[in-house]
């Protein structure tokens, strides 16, 4: 609990103090994600598991102890004869109390189990390698997650300039058309118009703001952070787009896969329930009580079959049931499957879909920067009205917002494809 306390206030006082790159971003949210903790967790339970069901080939050793007292007559008689202290001359109508303290060790040891040990390590195997392969999913569904949010940051940060930008812009058009006014060459309508412009690109700076501040918090949340103030790097990451003839190599699928095999495992398992079972069994023991004042030691040694001839049907219903499941499993992972499938088709056209726009976004702002230069000239020479300035400096506000979208929206592009294909986000 201490050390939970000062790992809590190291991070609430240093959190914000770095500037995170993507792949280190990833790197913390793999380290201290609550979500790879959980997956952390179910590979060690799984592999719990494969221990015991690997510990039904091993032998059984126990000891055991125990002290009796009694007059029961064939009682008293054992303990002598064990305590090899038997004497023609006891009275068995008129036993004496005696006393016994036994020291055993036993051993049982399996020899055949109709199969059912088999299968339940095949099945415990298979368990551990499913948790295995659903642990790779966490991961890749976090790398994506704090992909795609760390993205978000940066866009609500170009966003946030963009917005700042449009800001100042109406900042000077404002005192540009004060100066107009004041001078007789512009209607004080025009002045208004402005100021009110001017009101809006404040506000949506502030919303812009907001937003990125939640984006980093959610970022924060995604890299397992409890508390502070979390920065990114300047720029866009770099995020490769995968070859267009790359298979996928899903860890759901494998996940799948094993699945059903743990499941095809388990008709064997309950097929064994119709088979026979033997055991080898032996135990070494000594005896020693303080009325006859003597001890001994003997042993026992055998092997026992068992088979159980009918049960009800009880065996051929968990056949049925186990043959059922294994076939549900099976069309499971065939589902995962077309589902991969459609998922990396959706992904790419997705991505080109965004490689268009982005063509498209470059061009626009080329001409919105120049319309709202040579509009605000002509307006500084009185040549063009308020309306016709404020309509210039939104298109391009517009054309910088669009582009920030395009540029992100095609990395999200990217990293979509990767999730669908099972590669890592950065290389």
């Amino acid at each position: 609990m201490k050390g939970a306390l000062i790992g809590w206030l190291l991070v609430a006082g240093g959190a914000g103090a770095e500037t995170y790159s993507l792949e280190r971003a990833i790197a913390v949210a793999l380290e201290g994600s609550p979500s790879a903790k959980v997956a952390e967790a179910r590979i060690a339970a799984a592999t719990g598991a494969w221990v015991q069901a690997q510990a039904a080939f091993q032998p059984r050793v126990g000891l055991e102890s125990s002290y009796l007292r009694t007059n029961q007559p064939v009682s008293v008689f054992g303990m002598a004869l064990n305590q090899r202290s038997f004497s023609p001359g006891l009275n068995f109508n008129d036993v004496p109390d005696a006393d016994n303290w036994n020291s055993r060790a036993l051993v049982t040891m399996p020899l055949y189990a109709g199969g059912r040990n088999v299968a339940n390590k095949e099945a415990a195997s298979a368990g551990l390698e499913a948790s295995v392969q659903g642990a790779k999913v966490v991961t890749q569904e976090l790398m994506h997650e704090v992909t795609r949010t760390f993205l978000l940051v940066t866009k609500t940060r170009a966003l946030q300039g963009a917005a700042d930008a449009a800001v100042k812009a109406f900042e000077g058009n404002a005192q540009l058309a004060a100066q107009r006014q004041k001078g007789g060459t512009a209607l004080k309508a025009d002045l208004l118009d402005v100021e009110v412009r001017l009101a809006q690109a404040q506000d949506e700076a502030v919303q812009m703001r907001n937003a990125n501040a939640l984006a980093r918090h959610a970022l924060r949340h995604l890299m397992g952070l409890e508390a502070g103030d979390l920065e990114i790097t300047q720029g866009l990451p770099k995020l490769l787009v995968p070859a267009a003839d790359a298979v996928p190599n899903r860890p759901e699928f494998f996940a799948a896969l094993e699945h059903e095999r743990a499941f095809e495992a388990g008709i064997a398992v309950a097929k064994a329930g119709g088979r026979p079972q033997v055991n080898a069994f032996g135990s070494v023991e000594h005896n020693r009580g303080t009325v006859f004042e003597n001890h001994g030691s003997n042993y026992t040694v055998g092997v026992m079959a068992q088979w159980n001839i009918w049960d009800g049907r009880q065996t051929k219903g968990r056949v049925a049931q186990a043959t059922a499941e294994w076939q549900a499993a099976q069309e499971e992972t065939r589902k995962v499957r077309l589902g991969i499938g459609l998922e990396v088709e959706q992904s790419r056209l997705a991505l080109k879909d965004a490689e268009e726009r982005l063509r498209v976004s470059a061009r626009v702002i080329e001409q919105a920067e120049e319309s709202v230069k040579l509009t605000r000239e002509r307006f500084e020479q009185g040549l063009a009205v308020a309306s016709q300035l404020i309509d210039v400096e939104t298109a391009l506000t517009g054309a910088r917002v669009r582009r920030v979208e395009a540029e992100t929206n095609r990395l999200i592009a990217v990293a979509a494809l990767r999730r669908a294909l099972g590669l890592k986000m950065v290389e």
